[in-house]
């Protein structure tokens, strides 16, 4: 098997998003303050320094959130270091700050925000707590994933051309639901342009470890390139009838051998089973369109703004995949993998402006396809011993298609009566996870005969099969009311209430392929669209067994309901020193339901979690002077276990390449939270600021490594007794003129952020945990040890930007660097009673150059960018120490990515 290693790529569709500040007159981003209505603490700011740099007219940026008071059109304008005025604190994505970073998706472009880092695809960590503590929200609405491990949705889809503006919250106000342990990531989509407008973007790019290179795929069906499977996959026919009959399918009772055997052949055979070399795979394309316009009818401004992309993304990994076996490495693999993965979304979005009112109707869709063909070779101590010198003992296959889909429409109301303004919120959101054709097959290496052989029947000599499906609906209901009391103080009393309804239902179902009778040699040693051909079927009885109870319950539904409300007042107590304080109660209840499928009965229930919290959040800011101010926030946040943490079902993470199992024994998290953060606007869209932070968690949930049959490693999860975490955060902006250089209409910009951060679990004598092991409760001393930093937590991140830029035009040279230290994946299994090393993964220093070019020809406005991404060719490194032994649970190269594209305005 030839090396190949991978490196995700990063299909890049030009933002024309930031032609939507250009069409308003806007150069860089303000924003409205997260909390309160609009005009809090907006006493006129005296300029803090003449080093202003190019002075143009106020930027300009779309924020929808809860308690957010947009005035006017939605979009707040003329108001200078808002930063500073926002009573929380925040850091902002504008579509020019996004646009600056090149990134292709919002989760790309928020890793550069202080404090926060990308785990996987697209899952975004703040503080490096763990993606659970990190709410994501829609236009301030929530957002149900389409990725079943996860609770939030993975940023990575949201193409930036949808998005007009990240806000980051890291200190908790009671207007935001009570889920918020590391911040809030409020993203608002474009709304209306201010002129009509018309941009189509491409792009091509592709990487050193991919494209052009040898990789793993299959045919699987016609429309595959499109994201769109075109019925091969389809579950119908003979099996679909079996699937659907609520009946467990096998020879026996409910089927007989003929009809098994007409099921097993009814399956789509070759197009999902043969795995082919590419020895070319190709490269990366993109396009995207979004065009706008505003008009007029009867007085009222109307805004239409639609959007669509497309992309297609190849990735190789040749990665060394190793689990312990004892004091030896137990299983060591190099496992090829190629994915092929289609994105398409299409935004629509209707603004209505009546006087001071604004309605904004916007709708989502993303579909995000991933085709997987994998291909591993090496050996398992528990099945033989490696050959010296010779081939690998066993060889491993396995291709697979995950559809998974967002739709997502609200309705939102901002209205506005003098000191008066009421938000109100609805929207529906829909996700799905299809999974049909999850194929397996693995082959041993007999030395007698020279070759592979699969029997179908002894370990690891098997093939399998796998249809997972997900369906959840979010229903979102919310209203928030503030009321600016007359007066010298600009005490504002704002009050509101949240209604979240989130049900999911999920199924798995597997199945093994069984010989009635032992096969021939020469069947054995057969590709595996042979083995399980129709003839092999009649001839040999190959039939399909369900071995869906061997992965946990067949399918659950999960339900949360959130009932909520707040009560919140802002105002100066004396000149320079601003309160904002509140209450907010949310009364929750959360449940998993194991549904009894085949009507076997005898299924355990799983205790529904019903708590109430009272969430209080103060911050206090004391303004030095007009430019420099100081805060203190304290609050009191929960963090819910997710469905899929709860769920005893098994599901494979595409990105970590492993399966995980719920524990239907998790608790909640309840979350201390301090902070003080001293600040500097030295000048206009220039800061300094530092921060020191401290959480006390209450059961924190952890990702646990175990090893099942062989030694196969699987994550569940556990609560840890307690723990802690703080650190210290720093931020500058700067902007240089150049015109002492001859380039008057030049500036340097410079950005960066560093964060330290430490954790650590606390665990005491007597403490326990309960794992889904029915062991019932254990010392926790088994599973955490006391110091333990939390999974997902860096201790070290730190971002950077070098560049260069016209003021008077589009031309921009900017240099990127990204660094994460080390982080747990997962606690180290227990064997024995004896908890072995944790599993960390090193993300290591990237860096990133990219370049944009504004060119005017033919009288329409061309943008050119060019990317260069991990120049320093950062690999990725999971590793586990244990006793003396360095066991590489997954290492790849990844190698540099190059991307070329350009969009044209009309």
């Amino acid at each position: 098997m030839s090396r190949l290693a991978s490196l995700l790529l990063v299909t890049t569709v030009l933002c024309p998003a930031a032609a939507l500040a250009q069409a308003g007159g806007a150069a860089a981003p303000v924003v409205t303050p997260p909390t309160g209505p609009a005009g809090e603490a907006t006493a006129p700011e005296q300029p803090a320094s003449t080093d202003e740099v190019a002075p143009t007219e106020e930027p300009v940026i779309e924020v929808s959130a809860p308690g957010v008071d947009a005035p006017g059109d939605i979009i707040v304008r003329g108001r200078r270091n808002i930063l500073r005025s926002a009573p929380e604190v925040v850091s902002v994505l504008s579509s020019e700050d996004i646009a600056r970073t090149g990134d292709g998706d919002i989760a790309g472009a928020l890793q550069r925000v202080p404090g926060l880092s990308v785990v996987g695809n697209g899952f975004v960590y703040v503080r490096g707590l763990g993606d659970r503590y990190s709410l994501a929200l829609l236009n301030g609405l929530a957002l149900p994933s389409p990725e079943p491990l996860r609770r939030v949705v993975p940023l990575d889809i949201f193409p930036t051309s949808v998005i007009g503006s990240a806000v980051v919250q890291k200190s908790y106000s009671v207007n935001y639901p009570g889920e918020f342990g590391g911040g809030v990531i409020n993203l608002t989509t474009t709304a209306a342009a201010r002129e009509p407008f018309l941009t189509i973007g491409a792009s091509i790019s592709g990487d050193t470890e991919t494209t052009g290179k040898l990789g793993y795929t299959y045919y699987g069906s016609s429309t595959d390139w499109l994201g769109f499977d075109n019925g091969d996959r389809a579950i119908d026919g003979a099996f679909g009838h079996a699937f659907r009959s609520n009946k467990v399918i096998g020879e026996g009772s409910n089927f007989t051998r003929a009809e098994v055997q007409a099921i097993t052949a009814d399956l789509t055979n070759s197009r999902t089973s043969v795995l082919q070399r590419n020895m070319d795979i190709p490269a990366n394309l993109g396009v995207d369109l979004t065009g706008g316009t505003t008009f007029n009818v009867g007085g009222t401004e109307l805004g239409l703004i639609a959007s669509a992309g497309y992309s297609n993304s190849w990735r190789t990994r040749d990665a060394t995949q190793q689990t312990q076996g004892g004091d030896l490495i137990g299983t060591d693999f190099q496992a090829v993998r190629t994915d092929n993965r289609v994105i398409a979304n299409g935004l629509l979005g209707l603004t209505a402006k009546i006087g001071g009112h604004n309605l904004r109707f916007t709708n989502l869709l993303i579909r995000d396809t991933l085709k997987i063909g994998r291909l591993a070779a090496g050996y398992d101590v528990q099945i033989g011993d490696p050959i010296p010198g010779g081939p690998a003992q066993q060889i491993n296959q396995r291709t697979a298609w995950f559809e998974r889909q967002l739709l997502n429409s609200q309705l939102v109301g901002e209205f506005k009566f003098r000191d008066l303004d009421l938000d109100l919120r609805g929207g529906y959101a829909n996700s799905q996870r299809n999974a049909p054709y999850e194929r397996s097959f693995n082959y041993v290496y007999n030395s007698q005969i020279g070759d592979y052989v699969n029997n179908l029947t002894t370990n690891p000599q098997s093939a399998g099969i796998t249809f997972s499906e997900l369906d959840e609906d979010v229903w979102n209901l919310g209203g928030d009311v503030s009321y600016r009391l007359p007066g010298e103080r600009n005490i504002t009393l704002s009050a509101g209430g949240a209604y979240l309804d989130t049900t999911r239902n999920s199924t798995r179902r597997d199945f093994a392929f069984r010989p009635a009778n032992a096969l021939p040699g020469g069947v054995t040693e057969q590709r595996p669209d042979y083995l399980l051909s129709d003839f092999n079927v009649y001839t040999y009885n190959i039939l399909l067994v369900e071995t869906s109870g061997l992965a946990g319950t067949a399918r659950y539904q999960g339900d949360l309901r959130v009932a909520a409300g707040y009560a919140q007042a802002t105002g100066d107590i004396v000149e320079g020193l601003r309160l904002q304080g509140g209450v907010r109660f949310e009364d929750g209840k959360q449940s998993v339901t194991l549904v009894d499928l085949f009507n076997q009965g005898g299924l355990a229930q799983i205790p529904a979690i019903e708590k109430s919290y009272w969430l209080p959040a103060a911050t206090l800011t004391w303004t030095i002077r007009p430019d420099m101010q100081l805060r203190l926030h304290g609050s009191k946040t929960l963090a819910r276990p997710q469905f899929r943490e709860l769920a005893p079902q098994v599901y494979f993470d595409t990105e970590s390449d492993r399966q995980f199992f719920g524990n239907p024994f998790l608790t909640d998290s309840t979350l201390t939270n301090a902070e003080a953060r001293y600040e500097w606007y030295f000048a206009t869209q220039q800061r300094v600021s530092v921060a020191g932070f401290f959480k006390r968690i209450n059961k924190p949930i952890e990702a646990i490594a175990n090893f099942t049959g062989g030694a196969a490693l699987i994550t569940t999860f556990g609560n840890a007794p307690r723990a802690k975490l703080y650190g210290v955060e720093v931020e500058a902006q700067k902007f240089v003129p150049l015109g002492a250089l001859g380039m008057d209409q030049h500036r340097l910009v410079l950005i960066g952020n560093y964060t330290f951060s430490k954790s650590e679990i606390e665990v005491s004598d007597g403490d326990t945990t309960i794992l889904n092991d029915l062991r019932g409760p254990r010392p926790a001393r088994e599973v955490f040890f006391d110091g333990d930093p939390l999974t997902g937590q860096s201790k070290h991140i730190a971002n950077g930007q070098i560049g260069i830029e016209n003021t008077a035009q589009l031309q921009q040279l900017t240099l990127l660097f990204n660094y994460a230290s080390k982080r747990v994946t997962s606690r180290g299994p227990a064997s024995a009673g004896v908890r072995q090393a944790d599993i960390f993964e090193r993300p290591g220093l990237t860096v990133d150059l990219v370049a944009r070019q504004g060119i005017r020809l033919g009288g329409k406005e061309i943008e050119v960018k060019f990317e260069a991404r991990n120049l320093t060719e950062q690999d990725y490194e999971e590793t586990q120490d244990v006793r003396g032994t360095r066991i590489f649970v997954n290492r790849y190269d990844v190698g540099r990515s190059f991307s070329l594209g350009a969009s044209v305005k009309f």
